[in-house]
């Protein structure tokens, strides 16, 4: 066992400054408004399946900063920064896990990097979103972080669910791999209500963490059992399930994962489709995700970690920059009149 930095140790050396938290709050609130139909906007969470390169990340936040100015009548532009990430079996664990994808495990490191590259964007006026996968990762990065995801292998974990009521971001549960709904409807009931579980400080103290619910929890459906669950048949049971459980009609579509089969190029055909939905009248489609990065596809982790491409996912395929960009403007061109009916 190697200890690490203390949470309030890492926030004293990497400290978050006035401009980044007030980056933070104000896609929060953004967010919010929109969950609670106070806004008439769409929530896009766009960006790279993982972080592995900090300047490539760096390159695509300025772009995406820019386009986010453009179209911010329409939508709130969130990008994407996963720095863990879930194994069906075995692979690389992530940026904070091994941010030099040489099975070093420096995850003292990974976290100071990870917040670092966080603090940077904050500070270019981009909010962020991530999953949440480690319980313990939020107490040195959650204060950065708008916008926060609970992945469909830990949608139905206890401790993911206790974790995500003290967050202080919305939170989004995907459906189960098998495309199942009803673990993340018990989820967000879950998540509502206040817990008491096991946790650390920011002391790095074992604790008993108390937390009082987050209220800010909706579904994303991302496909899974072997098929999309984004068409209209789809929306519309999950809409059922949502009115059953007394739950907002507040609904994510991820345009990635079984909902495009993995497939980038797919990507486009599910987030125009929602789109449709939304100008024949859909009113429960609150946001949608996109794995985009600067270059199309995916590559594997060379050994020679210099002949890594510029710009191309080492995990997910993902569609390019280009791409990205006529998609959320063309979403911004056509959902303005529409979305603005919804309040």
């Amino acid at each position: 066992m190697s200890e690490i930095p203390s949470p309030d140790e890492v926030q004293e050396r990497i400290p978050l400054t006035d401009s980044a938290a007030e980056t933070v709050l104000a896609a929060r609130n953004a967010l919010r408004a929109i969950l609670e139909r106070k806004a008439p906007r769409l929530f896009v969470v766009v960006g790279p399946c993982s972080i592995h390169d900090p300047d490539a990340a760096l390159d695509y936040a300025r772009r995406l900063k820019r386009l986010a100015g453009e179209v911010s009548d329409t939508l709130v532009l969130v990008m994407r920064v996963y720095f863990e990430k879930p194994r069906t079996v075995v692979g690389w664990k992530g940026f904070v896990n091994d941010s030099y994808m040489d099975d070093s495990f420096r995850i003292d490191e990974g976290i100071a990097r990870a917040r670092t590259l966080l603090m940077q964007l904050a500070e270019l006026g981009l909010p962020t979103g991530s999953e949440a996968l480690d319980p313990i990762c939020p107490q040195y990065l959650a204060e950065l972080i708008s916008w926060y995801a609970i992945g469909a292998r830990t949608t139905e974990s206890q401790t993911h669910r206790e974790m995500a009521s003290g967050l202080s971001a919305p939170v989004g549960f995907k459906s189960g791999t098998d495309g199942w709904l009803e673990v993340a409807i018990n989820a967000i009931k879950s998540a509502a209500l206040p817990h008491g579980f096991l946790g650390v400080n920011s002391a790095g103290r074992t604790s008993v963490i108390r937390s009082r619910g987050n209220p800010h929890g909706y579904l994303v459906l991302r496909g899974g059992g072997g098929r999309p669950n984004y068409d209209t048949v789809s929306m519309r049971l999950a809409e059922q399930g949502l009115a059953k459980a007394k739950l907002a009609p507040n609904i994510v579509v991820d345009c990635s994962h079984a909902n495009s089969m993995k497939d980038p190029a797919l990507q486009p055909l599910v987030f125009n489709d929602c789109a449709h939905q939304i100008l024949e009248g859909n009113r429960s489609i609150v946001g949608m995700m996109l794995e985009s990065n600067l270059e199309a596809g995916s590559q594997a982790i060379p050994e020679d970690r210099s002949q890594l491409r510029y710009g191309v996912s080492v995990t997910d395929p993902c569609i390019d920059w280009n791409s990205t960009e006529e998609l959320l403007r063309r979403a911004h061109r056509d959902l303005a009149a529409i979305l603005k009916q919804r309040v």
